[in-house]
């Protein structure tokens, strides 16, 4: 590899980012890393704060990277962040940047389930993403994650928290699937992506090969804690969600719950030629706890 070889990250304050620039860092990657909020760098990395990906500060440092990995975005809205504000116009900002600084390739992290057809908010604004990235004449990669999960993921902290005040809360009857990946693959399939040509203009979903009821992952999750287990009845989540902006649990996220999202890891596995660490022998050897 070159050693002017230089990849940009988006969004690194985030879960993904942080394990993204750490895999960068670990194979001794340039890497130049922005986010809206503070963060701390690593040592071979250039690190821009900058709120709202202000260009004259930004474009001067990016340009001759090889790739930019655009992490940007958020799960549930707010009166100040809106999903078309945050995962649809800062994706537009961000294909005007490759442009003026001749980065020819972009990968983007979008979300397992999105579609044409679909009537969520969250999801129509991934779609709309994904429309302004393909139509952009750059080479692309599209990835669409179901839960991207590791020791300091969202969803992870949530159930580690549930579980040290002894009880985990399952809305409705649990029985609806996801599935996970685990972060670290996710690091190797993102670099791979830049890498290797065989990823050029692919929309791919971004799973693992085990589908899971949210029941059972939970159960795996705090086995041996001795955590218990409620049920709670799904119209009294979805008020808690609407009502209160702390809850655990957003309207959207239930709504990704519920949906039962299937995704293709026979093809990604087939293109990746990975082999791919097993959710349940995670949750099992208590790792995520």
């Amino acid at each position: 590899m070159s050693d002017n070889f230089q990849v940009v990250v988006t969004g690194a304050s985030g879960f993904v980012a942080r394990n993204v620039r750490k895999f960068l860092f670990e194979n001794n990657i340039k890497t130049i890393s922005i986010s809206r909020n503070n963060f701390k760098k690593f040592k071979n990395e250039t690190k821009i704060v900058s709120k709202n990906y202000d260009e004259k500060n930004i474009l001067p440092k990016i340009r001759k990277s090889h790739a930019l990995i655009h992490l940007v975005g958020i799960g549930k809205q707010t009166v100040n962040n809106d999903y078309s504000l945050i995962n649809l116009e800062f994706t537009k900002k961000i294909i005007n940047l490759c442009k003026k600084a001749n980065i020819k390739k972009i990968v983007y992290t979008s979300g397992l389930g999105v579609s044409k057809n679909t009537t969520l908010g969250y999801f129509i604004s991934k779609y709309r993403a994904e429309q302004q990235i393909i139509n952009s004449k750059l080479d692309f990669t599209i990835f669409r994650p179901s839960y991207i999960v590791g020791k300091d993921d969202l969803f992870t902290k949530f159930l580690k928290l549930q579980t040290k005040n002894g009880i985990i809360q399952i809305p409705g009857s649990g029985k609806y699937s996801i599935q996970p990946i685990f972060i670290n693959d996710v690091c190797k399939i993102l670099f791979k992506a830049i890498q290797e040509k065989k990823f050029t203009k692919k929309i791919l979903d971004l799973v693992g090969d085990e589908s899971i009821t949210f029941e059972k992952y939970v159960r795996e999750f705090s086995r041996g804690t001795g955590t218990k287990i409620k049920k709670i009845n799904l119209e009294t989540a979805y008020y808690e969600a609407i009502l209160n902006s702390k809850n655990g649990f957003g309207v959207d996220d239930l709504n990704l719950l519920i949906g039962s999202f299937k995704g293709n890891h026979k093809k990604l596995k087939n293109l990746s030629k990975m082999k791919f660490q097993s959710i349940i022998e995670l949750l099992q050897s208590g790792s995520l706890l």
